[in-house]
């Protein structure tokens, strides 16, 4: 698969826990906006904003692409961590000779752990109702 060409603009979809976010890539000078905000005023703890760039970061590309974000659902760091996989999918789908190197990161791959449900009869997944023998 060959290069998509420079002027395009990628989107890609990223989910964790109940989070999802999903991004628009295109080439730029680095600015990254969730929500409308600047990624400082959306993600206040450098390690949220560490996340999201991470991918950008592994593949050399933190100021020769724009991201545009829409994040919902979930908390701050599964929102983070839901934009982290749209952003590495999103590259892959730039270039794919970036496949490798996020791959070799782990940056590809969804995490399935999911909040356990509720049981009936229990007042939550695994919790159970206090015993009383008499």
């Amino acid at each position: 698969m060959t290069a998509i060409p420079h002027n395009m603009q990628i989107q890609a979809t990223g989910r964790r826990k109940t989070a999802t976010a999903t991004v628009i890539l295109k080439p730029g000078k680095g600015e990254v906006k969730i929500n409308g905000k600047d990624i400082e005023f959306y993600f206040p703890t450098f390690v949220h904003r560490w996340e999201v760039v991470k991918p950008l970061e592994v593949v050399e590309g933190t100021k020769k692409f724009d991201i545009i974000g829409k994040a919902t659902g979930g908390g701050l760091m599964g929102q983070a961590q839901a934009m982290k996989l749209a952003v590495a999918r999103a590259l892959v789908k730039y270039d794919s000779s970036y496949r490798s190197l996020l791959k070799k990161e782990g940056l590809l791959t969804r995490d399935p752990r999911m909040k356990e449900r509720k049981k009936t009869g229990q007042p939550g997944a695994r919790k159970r109702f206090q015993f009383s023998k008499r």
